[in-house]
């Protein structure tokens, strides 16, 4: 992170498996008083963006838009997660424009001084490098029953959506071993609150080796 940045205010990326409870780790979170700036909030509103929308009809045609010409996210998922190349076209068109608008947010973030931590909750934190923007790193985890479980009653995914969006990410082994802290999200939300609530003492006023800004790269 550059030097000029303040060290004294934690930045904490939020990673995991797919349904693994990250959500729920953001929301404990900013019930603490932590700003949490949500990856897939910033780009489903840049979905609404008429260039972007232009330029996702430019590369997969008219079948990414509902009659009323709005991006049709399904059918965005339908032609990106089948293929590597075409995810990789999908990043390429939103991930420099949600890179800008977290920096901004983490900026703003920053400023605020009744803010005292600051959360970043991105699934491809890693894939797209912004990691290094984090102090720590937490990696939320759950079997992967019950993530399939969740996805396919939350979300109404088919069972197989689950194994195809994954491989489409770094393993989940290499990205756990290169998190800080690890939090179980498979159980109660009393248990994940919990969880919580003894990690967050330690990431504001760590004693680990690890202090704001220090963190290895």
């Amino acid at each position: 992170m550059p030097a000029s940045q303040p060290t004294t205010k934690p930045v904490i990326g939020i990673i995991g498996a797919i349904g693994s409870g990250k959500s729920a780790v953001s929301g404990e979170l900013a019930a603490l008083g932590c700003a949490v700036i949500d990856a897939d909030a910033i780009g489903h509103k840049l979905l609404g963006d008429p260039e972007v929308r232009d330029r996702l009809r430019q590369r997969w045609g008219d079948k990414v838009l509902t009659d009323a010409g709005d991006v049709d996210r399904a059918a965005i998922a339908d032609a990106v997660f089948a293929s590597r190349d075409e995810l990789d076209a999908l990043n390429g068109i939103l991930h420099p424009l949600i890179s800008a608008e977290m920096t901004r947010a983490v900026a703003q973030a920053r400023a605020d001084e009744s803010i005292e931590a600051i959360v970043l909750d991105a699934a491809l934190l890693m894939e797209a490098g912004w990691d290094k923007l984090c102090s720590c790193v937490i990696f939320v985890d759950a079997p992967e029953a019950v993530r399939l479980k969740r996805v396919v009653e939350q979300r109404k995914w088919d069972p197989g959506d689950l194994a195809s969006r994954e491989k489409m990410q770094i393993s989940l082994d290499i990205k756990r071993s290169r998190c800080d802290y690890l939090i179980d999200g498979s159980s109660s939300v009393s248990h994940l609150r919990q969880q919580v609530l003894e990690l967050y003492p330690r990431i504001i006023q760590p004693d680990d080796g690890f202090g704001h800004n220090n963190r290895p790269k």
